[in-house]
């Protein structure tokens, strides 16, 4: 890991949180995906640290952050991240989440708008269905990892009663005023880019920026061009 990101432990909601921190300038919190941690954003924070302060919390259940073998419900990951907000005295921080991140990060945006400045969704979920075959690779790589006994990379997904997994934020995303960056991948195997343009039409203040290519995580596969896309996001008035 780079020398300069520190690694930090704090209280929230009186869970244990671990997380990520680097840099100076305007505060940012990035959100991690649904199989994995706040290592993902690493490069990211050594890229961008000399503009923005970064700030990459594990979500509960995952990296280093507390662990409940029951698991967690959807609402946790929600208030966990506002907890984290105020438990670090964040002034409307950028949020920037990738996939089931991305959700969290949508929640906040429409439950506690006041709490953040910009919002950022990397191939995210809940703006619309799976495909087909991204559903055929979770089960696959879910089936491998039972398979050899390996442990899953997230935790149990616990629901309320009468609550789904998926659900429609079109009402929500037309009421959205944040500044809303949409990033894709062109070929997102598990979520069409269809889903965000389709989601672009729907949010007032929004850019859309598709990355050429195939695969899920740009911020990864792709990070020279999605931190010179970000960057420029972050520093627009």
């Amino acid at each position: 890991m780079n020398d300069n990101i520190e690694s930090l432990n704090t209280e929230i909601n009186g869970y244990r949180g671990h997380y990520l921190k680097a840099g100076s300038g305007p505060p940012v919190v990035l959100i991690h995906g649904g199989a994995s941690d706040s290592r993902d954003w690493t490069g990211t924070m050594a890229s961008l640290g000399d503009r923005f302060s970064f700030y990459a919390p594990d979500l509960l259940g995952y990296g280093q952050s507390e662990k409940r073998e029951s698991g967690y419900y959807l609402a946790e990951f929600t208030d966990f991240l506002t907890g984290f907000i105020d438990e670090l005295e964040l002034d409307r921080p950028a949020l920037v989440g990738h996939s089931l991140g991305g959700r969290f990060c949508l929640d906040v945006a429409i439950k506690d708008r006041d709490k953040v400045g910009k919002l950022v969704l990397v191939d995210t979920t809940g703006l619309g269905s799976m495909s087909f075959f991204g559903n055929l690779l979770q089960l696959f790589f879910w089936g491998i990892r039972k398979a050899f006994r390996l442990r899953q990379p997230y935790p149990n997904f616990l629901l309320k009663e009468g609550e789904k997994f998926d659900r429609s934020y079109d009402e929500d995303l037309r009421r959205l005023k944040i500044p809303t960056l949409l990033v894709w991948k062109k070929y997102d195997p598990y979520l069409p880019a269809s889903i965000a343009r389709r989601a672009a039409k729907l949010i007032p203040n929004v850019k859309l920026a598709v990355v050429g290519g195939y695969g899920h995580a740009p911020h990864k596969k792709d990070s020279e061009a999605f931190n010179k896309i970000l960057g420029e996001f972050l520093e627009y008035e």
